[in-house]
């Protein structure tokens, strides 16, 4: 029954979430991989996300302008664009392009190591490929959203501020100090890598869980693929709207 199956999935993540968290040692080898994870899966990502940001802040800057200018507050553009990325489109947006670069290959990875029996052949080396494959994954997410989601905001800004200042017109003295004053640090800026670190352990956990527990075939691998792309952008909006009306009041 799809109830049964959807209750045997939610308590076999909860287990393997438990296992990941267990299996996280910091030892000289989980350091190594943690290092290599990071690299691969959190810097590579970066000009996606610096592309990505660029745009988003100007299509920002263009609707916000003339959305603005019909009230009379063109002034206020800066604090729009600040508080809607740091709230909202900044940690959504880099979770959700992380995801379609990095989770699709999380899972995909894992999926492959299933269908050529690297798993199997760890456990019979007495490895834990939760602590060997997975863990060292799963922190670098957790540590690399957050630094994502800081440089998403930051080229969406510049990019912003070029719009604005030299193309729109704007008073470069306006768009700085209505930022500066708008935008709290504690209850914008750390609350947006809160919730970013969340949306990386999601979207981590997501992905090296149907990664894990593929079918041992490429079609399994394909199909877990996409399944873990779908599950995690899914989860990922769920989230942003519990912790948005949790956190910003």
């Amino acid at each position: 029954m799809p109830f049964a199956a959807a209750t045997r999935a939610l308590g076999q993540a909860g287990l393997f979430t438990l296992s990941v968290f267990r299996a996280s040692k910091p030892t000289l080898d989980f350091w190594r991989e943690l290092t290599r994870e990071i690299y691969k899966i959190g810097a590579r990502s970066l000009p996606i996300i610096a592309v990505g940001g660029a745009f988003v802040g100007l299509v920002l800057t263009l609707q916000g302008y003339r959305t603005l200018a019909t009230f009379g507050a063109s002034n206020s553009l800066s604090t729009l664009l600040g508080l809607s990325l740091y709230r909202e489109l900044g940690p959504v947006l880099t979770a959700l392009l992380f995801i379609g670069r990095a989770g699709s290959s999380i899972a995909a990875e894992l999926g492959l190591m299933r269908a050529t029996d690297q798993i199997t052949a760890l456990e019979l080396m007495a490895i834990d490929p939760v602590g060997k494959a997975v863990a060292p994954r799963f922190w670098a997410a957790v540590l690399s959203v957050p630094l994502l989601t800081g440089f998403f905001c930051s080229f969406a800004i510049a990019a912003s501020y070029l719009e604005a200042v030299h193309v729109i017109g704007l008073d470069a003295g306006y768009f700085w100090p209505a930022l500066k004053d708008n935008v709290d640090f504690v209850d914008d800026f750390l609350v947006s890598l809160l919730k970013s670190a969340v949306f990386g352990a999601t979207a981590a956990l997501t992905a090296a869980f149907v990664g894990f527990h593929a079918e041992p075939t490429i079609e399994g691998t394909s199909v877990a693929t996409t399944r873990a792309v779908v599950n995690a952008s899914l989860l990922v909006l769920m989230l942003n709207f519990v912790m948005s009306a949790l956190l910003f009041k």
